[in-house]
């Protein structure tokens, strides 16, 4: 039950004026707001796609994985260029043809051929018929006297002949000492330029 403010009479509920003075009656309580629906939830934001690489990285990028597809071909290629090659052998030394006692054995006689000429190939023979090391030597020895021989018949020839022959007599000498030497050292080694003659093998 609600009161008239200006009079005191009791006034029904829920009517606007009082019965007894007709004084507007004010409702007890404001009705109340409807309740305002909330607001539709945004939906989330896709993620932002991914800035492009800027050209700079590009670049960087495609260079790094050119590098790393090329680095396993260029490294095979390198060590297929500068892997160590052993050296060819030697056809003309035939060191390894020879029993390492019959170098020791014959050493001197084999020296003699180079020393001596045609008395130290005489010497050879005779002493060390059953060398072969010796043997050997005495072949290229033998070269050595021959290309001498022919030098010599070179000389015949005025002045041309002096100089050819004069120069092929010098070489002849400078191999005999640089093959005196390989025989100190235990080698068999064809002596150069008589390597080429066809005979006395």
């Amino acid at each position: 039950m609600a009161f008239c403010t200006k009079c005191g009479a009791q006034v029904p509920d829920g009517s606007t004026f009082c019965t007894a003075c007709g004084n507007p009656i004010a409702s007890a309580a404001a009705p109340a707001q409807p309740a305002q629906p909330a607001a539709p939830e945004q939906p989330a934001q896709a993620a932002a796609p991914a800035p492009a690489p800027a050209p700079q990285q590009q670049y960087q990028q495609q260079y790094q994985q050119q590098y790393q597809q090329a680095a396993p071909n260029q490294q095979a290629q390198y060590q297929q260029q500068y892997a160590y090659q052993p050296p060819a052998p030697d056809q003309y030394d035939h060191t390894s043809e020879y029993d390492a006692k019959d170098i020791s054995d014959n050493k001197v006689y084999a020296m003699a051929t180079y020393m001596f000429s045609v008395l130290g190939i005489i010497i050879a023979l005779l002493a060390s018929r059953d060398s072969k090391y010796a043997a050997f030597h005495v072949r290229q020895a033998m070269k050595l006297e021959i290309a001498t021989v022919l030098c010599a018949v070179c000389m015949i020839i005025p002045i041309l002949g002096w100089i050819v022959g004069g120069i092929g007599a010098v070489i002849i000498e400078v191999l005999k000492i640089i093959a005196f030497f390989q025989v100190c050292g235990g080698k068999a080694k064809e002596p150069a330029i008589v390597r080429s003659f066809g005979f006395l093998k």
